[in-house]
């Protein structure tokens, strides 16, 4: 079969069950076939479940079914021995072993892709990704550090999967917390003439503001000490607001990870969107005042509770921004709104669901909530606290571990799963660190590609000779290389993007046996092209993977031992 026809050979099994089932069950109306992978590859390559939705019809057990149907699938298709080496009935499934030349196929298959296999998996919904999203009120901190890797990780998914993604954050900067952000401020400010100036109780006293106003002082002098409060807060409110945020934008940027929108709380209140968001739900009828306050009626679509918008003063409420924010979202031509957000913002979840059935869009909001973490060295517990400025900041992550194994580890756990960071496994150089796993087996492959011809080279990346790949190890590598599609399938569908790290080490591993099981660079030319064709592919998916990881996939690494993966 053409490198293209590979869903076509699984469209082939499945249309065989089904002429099958037809045979042995003749007055059964038609039903739905699928194949899934079995948890026990012992079993087989594929399975499906069909004997069980025919039994109660035919008043059998799913055994006896499975068995005539694996009996009956050659008959309904005689040539597909090319494609399928043996079909079992096993605890009522049925059970398909594919041949060697649909694994040969897939290595052809990723060789031709290249860097877009899997691609294209869904059709293309546009989906507004909203991750990070900081206080403007002090540098990134590392758990922080988790819904960017996460959301990027995500992102990349899509974006690979043929979504239009666009990335956003929300700066928060419509709130009493950037006028106290402008007095501590302000007082490490006047700090640098009085040591003793007072600073102020609930103010953010880490030291990252000392050099903020060193700046402010160099642009203006002293020109603000003797104002009155009303003069230079806010200047020092929006001073302190923007040299913040554009140091959280250079520390995700160096983090490797970019946005598409950097919007403005307080922009949704001076454009009138907040407005325009509120009236939305009034001429819906989902508007009501009480107790002098402006409320939405959230309970309509199964909030626990209705919420304020307008407090009774007249000032919006942190909710006004939401239901601003997420009807522009929808103006801009969101199908899907994912919010990612930290593990203090449960209840988030109800209330923006209503807002979404309210817009008529309901079910287009999705709230993911990334779970608490753990910072370790070793068996050693790493404080997180922020009290009296105590912080671990994303920098200082960064600058321990690497991008790379940040990266890697804060996307390791499941979203809704606790963190545990170990900093000293992180930077470890063995096999016990998964990053460096991963990446070491790519640089080998790296070096095997490097003893190759560029001949040798070449007739691999083409494809030659893959019918020499019938090794049991060669095809385990080739089967998990054939996973990609439906892992990624899985990390959007179910925006697991935890996935992705496992799969790359389930990746090196195959690749670890088939290299200890396979020499590469046999004598044998035309096994020797078949072999590096082969690892060309992992090659090709290791480095996939990890770049929607937002992980770098080496060609050269040093290890501290001597085990090689």
């Amino acid at each position: 079969m053409p490198p293209d026809s590979q869903t076509d050979g699984l469209a082939r099994v499945t249309a065989a069950l089904r002429h099958a089932l037809a045979a042995v069950a003749p007055g059964v109306p038609p039903l739905d076939v699928s194949l899934e992978q079995p948890r026990n590859l012992e079993h087989g390559d594929f399975a499906s479940n069909v004997a069980f939705a025919a039994a109660k019809a035919l008043r059998r057990p799913p055994q006896e079914i499975a068995g005539d149907v694996a009996r009956a699938v050659f008959a309904a298709d005689p040539a597909l021995g090319e494609l399928v080496s043996q079909v079992t009935a096993l605890a009522g499934f049925v059970n398909v072993r594919m041949a060697p030349a649909y694994w040969q196929e897939t290595v052809a298959l990723v060789l031709r892709d290249g860097a877009a296999y899997g691609s294209g998996t869904h059709a293309a919904t546009t989906i507004s990704l909203e991750f990070g999203s900081a206080n403007p009120t002090g540098p990134l901190v590392v758990v922080q550090g988790r819904t960017l890797s996460v959301g990027a990780t995500l992102a990349n998914a899509m974006r690979h999967a043929g979504h239009r993604v666009t990335t956003e954050w929300i700066i928060n900067d419509a709130g009493t917390q950037i006028d106290t952000l402008g007095r501590s401020l302000y007082a490490r400010y006047r700090q640098l003439w009085d040591t003793e100036f007072p600073f102020p109780g609930d103010g953010y006293p880490g030291d990252y503001l000392i050099p903020v106003a060193e700046e402010l002082r160099s642009r203006d002098g002293d020109r603000w000490v003797a104002a009155p409060e009303p003069e230079w807060l806010p200047v020092f409110a929006l001073f302190g607001r923007d040299r913040i945020v554009e140091g959280q934008q250079a520390e995700a940027a160096r983090f490797g990870v970019s946005y598409d929108r950097w919007q403005s709380e307080r922009e949704l209140h001076e454009n009138g969107a907040i407005e325009a968001g509120i009236e939305r739900l009034r001429a819906l009828d989902l508007v009501y005042e009480a107790d002098g306050a402006l409320w939405v009626r959230t309970t309509a679509y199964g909030d626990d509770t209705d919420r304020v918008v307008i407090r009774s003063g007249g000032r919006p409420t942190y909710y006004a921004q939401d239901v601003a924010y997420h009807y522009e979202k929808f103006q801009r031509g969101a199908d899907l709104v994912i919010d990612i957000l930290g593990p203090d913002h449960h209840g988030y979840i109800g209330r923006l669901n209503a807002l979404a059935a309210a817009y008529g869009h309901p079910g287009a909001i999705e709230v993911l909530i990334a779970q608490q973490m753990t910072l370790k060295r070793g068996a050693e517990t790493v404080s997180l606290s922020k009290r009296a400025g105590q912080i671990v900041t994303l920098a200082e992550i960064i600058d321990e571990v690497g991008v790379d194994a940040a990266r890697f580890f804060f996307v390791m756990p499941a979203v809704e799963s606790p963190l545990t960071f170990d900093l000293s496994l992180a930077k470890e150089q063995s096999d016990a660190n998964p990053v460096y796993y991963v990446q070491y087996g790519h640089a080998r492959i790296a070096s095997i590609e490097r003893n190759a011809t560029p001949e040798q080279r070449k007739r691999a990346e083409r494809g030659e000779h893959l019918e020499r790949l019938v090794h049991p190890a060669e095809l385990a590598l080739a089967r998990r290389l054939g996973d990609f599609p439906s892992i990624l399938r899985g990390v959007v569908d179910d925006r697991a993007p935890h996935r992705l790290p496992r799969y790359a080490r389930d990746v090196a591993t195959d690749f670890s046996q088939f290299y200890a099981a396979c020499k590469v660079l046999v004598d044998d030319d035309d096994l020797r092209v078949a072999r590096l064709g082969l690892v060309h592919a992992a090659k090709i998916v290791l480095a996939l993977v990890l770049g929607l990881i937002g992980v770098s996939a080496p060609d050269a690494m040093e290890r501290s031992t001597d085990t090689a993966p």
